[in-house]
């Protein structure tokens, strides 16, 4: 996923990455494409949360078997 943060340089959008310690930022031109990766960010975090709570039930019906 991408993390998207405020640019320090020009105060602009942009997808934010860090790669042996050297930090780069490349500009989102598009505000509507923005939206969409914070839609798809919050659609993958609530299937990641379904998936973990069901993870931990099956461990637990695995040990009451």
């Amino acid at each position: 996923m991408s993390d998207i943060r405020t640019c320090p340089t020009c105060g602009a959008k942009a997808k934010y990455k860090e790669k042996g310690g050297v930090e780069s930022f490349t500009a989102v031109q598009d505000e509507e494409a923005f939206k969409k990766i914070g839609q798809m960010k919050k659609a993958m975090q609530k299937f990641k949360d379904k998936a973990e709570a069901l993870e931990k039930e099956l461990a637990e019906l695995k040990q009451t078997k």
